[in-house]
This record gives structure tokens, C-alpha cells and sequence, in this order.
């Protein structure tokens, strides 16, 4: 088939498998943002800043402590989820009686900062990171060459994608997210802290952003421009997927990647409007989105 389209299967498999990785930092990134609004009702604009910050926690930690990788996996997602929870109880708590807007406005604000403060830091020219020792390599399938490093990203990236949708909407601890979304009233009578149970929900989703930075890290060069250039993207496939839907947002991602590897291929020019395209003729077919429900 690709022969007759004159394009060589090397090309074609190595867009996809591009296409794959990008999809799958847009599925975590979007899985947190689809967390968030679903359980707490919050548009957050910081979540491509807060991404940006877990790859340069990995890169600070790499460069001027010589924690490695798979330590920085771990740590660099828990220095960003307790970032987050610092900016849930101080500021963000105050707005979810409020509207949307003011919640996008606070979270966008924050992203400026805080970019601001890396940019000022550091410039925006890309700081290296390492892929680790063990991911370095590749394997050669016949029709195109895996690198190790990529193949694992997209693992990772499904394991954790899969591993956060059966805990909320498989388990006894997301049952009561949901209800507390539903009716937080009805909860706190069973003696649950209501409060401290969406702290923990956005500390976790934004952990969530920060594991995705790691993996990025050793794939694109860190900068504080990484998360700005990511999140207009993350959110057109969050309104696609329906705003709040987790799996919704899982699939969108991976599939929006894999399309764009496809225009790349075929319509390089297009690629990077495709997702937007998708939105807009999602919207006037489906206008809650592909998975998304009307909230009331």
C-alpha cells in the first residue's frame, strides 16, 4: 500500500511510532487535566508549567545531585504533586463555588509565573538529559528501528494512563471521588474529608504532569517554553475526548498522536492544524465530546 503511494514503509512506521510517543505524553497530560475538571471542576491552564517543572526537578536533581533517572522518576513526580497541593490549599480551594473563568484565569497567571521563574533561571535554550544506560539502544524490526527509550515511553505512558482510570473508576477510593463530586454533603456524613480528599486528587493529577516531564526529558531538550508549547494541544484533545472523561481523554491522546504521524506523512503541512480540525468537527457533531456526558 505505501508503495504505491511512493512513500517508503520505513517513513510511514517512523512517523507513526513519533506520532505514538507524542500521543502518549498528550494521553497522560490530558488524563490529568480531565481529573481535575471532572473532580474538581477546575479549568487549569498551569498543568503544561507544572509539566515543564517535573522535567527540569529531573534535571536539577541529575545535574547537582546525581540522582539518576529512575530515582527522578519518583521524586520528580512527588516534589510536583506537593507543588500542587501547595497552590490547591492556598489559592485554588477559594474558587470551585466560583465560575470557571476565574479558576482559568488563576491557574493561567500561575503558569506565567512560573515559567517566569525558569526562564529567568535558566534562558530557553534546552538543557540535555541523558536517557538512561539501560534504555539506550534500539531493535531493528524489519520494517523500521525501535529505539528502546521510545518504546518504553509509550508503555509507561499506557500503564499509568490504564492504571489511573481503573483506580477511579474501578475502585472503592474512586467511588467516593465520585460521590464527592456528586453530592460532598452526602459524603462528609460518612466521615470523609471532603477537602482533604480533592487536595490529594489535585496533588495526584499534577504528579501526573510531572511524571510525563521525566519521560519527556531525555526526548526533547528541557526548557521552560516545553509546557507552553504542549498545552494548547493537551486541551484541544481534552475537548475532544469530553471534558472530564478519563477514558475519553486516554483514547483521544494516543489516537490525535497517531494522526498526526499519519499528516506528517501524507500532508506535512497539516499536521499541525489536524487536532484542531478534529475539535471543530467534533464540536458541531458531538458538542460534549466523543466520551463526555452533559454535566448538570
Amino acid at each position: 500500500m505505501t508503495e504505491l503511494l511512493g512513500i517508503p514503509p520505513q517513513l510511514l512506521f517512523g512517523q507513526l511510532l513519533l506520532g505514538l510517543i507524542n500521543g502518549s505524553f498528550y494521553a497522560v497530560l490530558s488524563l490529568g487535566l480531565a481529573v481535575i475538571f471532572g473532580m474538581l471542576n477546575v479549568i487549569n491552564f498551569a498543568h503544561g508549567a507544572l509539566y515543564m517543572t517535573g522535567a527540569f526537578v529531573a534535571w536539577l536533581l541529575l545535574s547537582y545531585l546525581g540522582i539518576p533517572y529512575w530515582a527522578a522518576l519518583v521524586l520528580a513526580p512527588l516534589v510536583v504533586g506537593l507543588l500542587g497541593i501547595l497552590l490547591e490549599r492556598t489559592m485554588l480551594s477559594r474558587l470551585y463555588k466560583l465560575d470557571h473563568l476565574y479558576g482559568l484565569l488563576l491557574t493561567f497567571g500561575l503558569a506565567l509565573i512560573i515559567e517566569g521563574l525558569f526562564r529567568n533561571a535558566y534562558g530557553v535554550s534546552g538543557q540535555p538529559y541523558p536517557i538512561p544506560s539501560w534504555l539506550q539502544g534500539g531493535f531493528n524490526l524489519g520494517f523500521m528501528f525501535l529505539p528502546v527509550y521510545r518504546g518504553w515511553v509509550v508503555l509507561a505512558s499506557i500503564v499509568i494512563c490504564f492504571g489511573t482510570w481503573f483506580l477511579i473508576e474501578r475502585t472503592r477510593l474512586g467511588s467516593y471521588l465520585r460521590a464527592a463530586v456528586e453530592n460532598p454533603q452526602l459524603v462528609r456524613a460518612f466521615g470523609i474529608n471532603v477537602p482533604l480528599m480533592m487536595t490529594l486528587t489535585y496533588g495526584g493529577a499534577v504528579a501526573l504532569a510531572g511524571f510525563a516531564g521525566v519521560l519527556a526529558a531525555p526526548i526533547y531538550q528541557v526548557n521552560p517554553l516545553m509546557g507552553q508549547q504542549m498545552i494548547i494541544v493537551v486541551f484541544a484533545i481534552v475537548v475532544i475526548g469530553g471534558l472530564g472523561s478519563i477514558m475519553g481523554s486516554i483514547v483521544t491522546g494516543l489516537g490525535v498522536g497517531v494522526i498526526e504521524g499519519l499528516a506528517k506523512t501524507f500532508y506535512p503541512e497539516g499536521s499541525a492544524t489536524v487536532v484542531f480540525v478534529l475539535m471543530a468537527i467534533v464540536l458541531l457533531l458531538r458538542p460534549h465530546g466523543l466520551f463526555g456526558r452533559t454535566r448538570t
